[in-house]
């Protein structure tokens, strides 16, 4: 399968558009190609609007024509994680309970993008609720890895994930609790970002004080990826957690690597990491060091997060799904059953401590960062498994307990509030994607883009460290779908 309009990065789409190199609609068009030939074999995209998009590309297409003013999004097709409300477009959240639910308008997210001349065209697969390391629900069925369709792309942002690296579409949403935009970023050799807090406000957060879940970008490089954080990211007071301002974050410009201090470290000191892992982090970690102005290997102080992050994050499913659970345990799926059962087995004691133990690992990871400007760290702690599985019971012989066990190195980071990218780095042992987890300063996510911008640049220059594209003609007409 070669190469076509929507192969090529957002940020150059956008620009040709502007510059009438290309229509919106030719632009649409590949990508709907694109969607019938490899989805089948994927099963990422789960909703579309093909006629909707169709009709709002010539829209685009006139106003170009026209001379109006462009939007910096204008004309590109964007994909919606499935947990985001979209006008006249089925959203159903992965649950059985809202299988055929169509909002009637968009949430502020999504208005924004739509304003920012974004088309949305398609909702991406996600777990019932977003609850889950694997992309599975039971209204659409699994999602399949880009690589390797029998696998798992992760979760909760898998189908995005899984639609950017196969260019069915070239930007896409996530979100994430405890690394649900980095993790499947990190199975599909894609960006995903996690951006401080608030940067990217919602009306919809039940726990509006709370630093967990997060809304962020997904593209196919760390531009893209800044495009639409740009567009994604609001001052909206509805959400108590937004900035009063914010900085521009689109167009970065890569910082100089041998300006930088880097930490490093494979576990953070308490996650499950797998042996493999452990390895090519190392390895990789091994032939960049040089590059920076320092490059230790430090763990920051996590001890206690574990326990804390189990109490914390089981207030957001108190929150949310007290009225299904009381009306009948059975319209909630295990992963979110057995969340908000564990929930319910905690005292306000139990919540006090959690905060307590979190708000002196914030402080200590604030030390952390007087010594160093980054903190680099794997972005997955295994290779993907069989994707019907709902979550894998053991790692390398390494015996697992619950879904998030194997999600430390992520939400060990979504725990103090920091911004996080998740960027592609070569393959692992086993040929498939490898991500590589780069954390930046409290509230400088620009910063932290600029570096994961310097960073991509070099490892494209370095052919086991570029980023791996998936076999497009082996997806091709392959049906897989469950």
């Amino acid at each position: 399968m070669g190469t076509s309009l929507c192969d090529l990065p957002a940020v150059e789409l956008r620009r040709l558009i502007g510059t009438r190199r290309i229509s919106p609609v030719e632009l649409l068009q590949d990508c709907l190609r694109r969607i019938e030939a490899v989805n089948p074999a994927v099963n990422a995209i789960v909703a579309l609007d093909a006629e909707g998009g169709l009709k709002a590309a010539r829209a685009a297409e006139a106003q170009v024509m026209r001379g109006d003013k462009l939007g910096p999004l204008h004309g590109l097709p964007v994909g919606i994680k499935d947990l985001n409300d979209t006008a006249g477009l089925r959203t159903t959240y992965g649950s059985p309970m809202f299988r055929d639910h169509v909002p009637e308008r968009d949430e502020r997210v999504v208005a924004a993008l739509r304003q920012a001349g974004a088309i949305i065209l398609a909702k991406t697969n996600t777990p019932e609720f977003g609850t889950g390391g694997n992309t599975i629900n039971d209204v659409y069925g699994a999602t399949g890895n880009a690589f390797d369709p029998a696998l798992s792309c992760a979760g909760s942002s898998g189908g995005s994930g899984v639609a950017l690296a196969t260019s069915m579409l070239p930007l896409c949403t996530g979100s994430d609790t405890g690394g649900s935009l980095r993790k499947p970023a990190a199975w599909s050799g894609v960006v995903g970002f996690r951006p401080t807090p608030g940067l990217v406000a919602s009306e919809r957060r039940r726990l509006g004080w709370s630093v967990l879940s997060v809304q962020g970008p997904m593209g196919r490089n760390v531009a893209d990826t800044a495009l639409l954080l740009d567009a994604m990211a609001s001052v909206d007071s509805r959400d108590p957690m937004a900035s009063k301002q914010r900085e521009p974050l689109a167009l970065r410009r890569p910082l100089d690597l041998s300006s930088l201090r880097v930490a490093i470290s494979a576990d953070l000191g308490f996650a499950p990491v797998a042996p493999s892992i452990r390895r090519v982090f190392q390895a990789r970690m091994a032939a960049v060091a040089g590059d920076f102005a320092a490059c230790v290997e430090e763990d920051p102080d996590m001890e206690g997060i574990d326990r804390a992050y189990r109490v914390i994050r089981c207030t957001n499913f108190l929150a949310a799904f007290r009225k299904y659970y009381e009306q009948d345990p059975g319209l909630l799926g295990g992963n979110t059953r057995g969340n908000y059962e564990e929930g319910l087995r905690y005292t306000l004691s139990d919540l006090a401590e959690a905060h307590a133990e979190q708000t002196r690992i914030y402080r200590a990871f604030q030390d952390f960062f007087t010594r160093h400007d980054l903190l680099l760290l794997p972005c997955q702690a295994l290779t993907p498994f069989p994707k019907q599985l709902p979550y894998p019971t053991e790692m390398e012989g390494m015996p697992l307990e619950g879904y998030f066990a194997t999600s430390g190195i992520t939400y060990g980071i979504s725990m103090t509030g920091h911004p996080a990218i998740c960027i592609p780095c070569g393959r692992d042992e086993k040929g498939m994607p490898f991500g590589l987890q780069v954390v930046g300063p409290r509230g400088a996510d620009g910063f932290t883009l600029d570096a994961a911008q310097a960073l991509e640049a070099h490892f494209q220059a370095l052919p086991e460290l570029a980023r791996p594209i998936p076999d497009l003609a082996r997806l091709a007409g392959g049906s897989t779908r469950d």
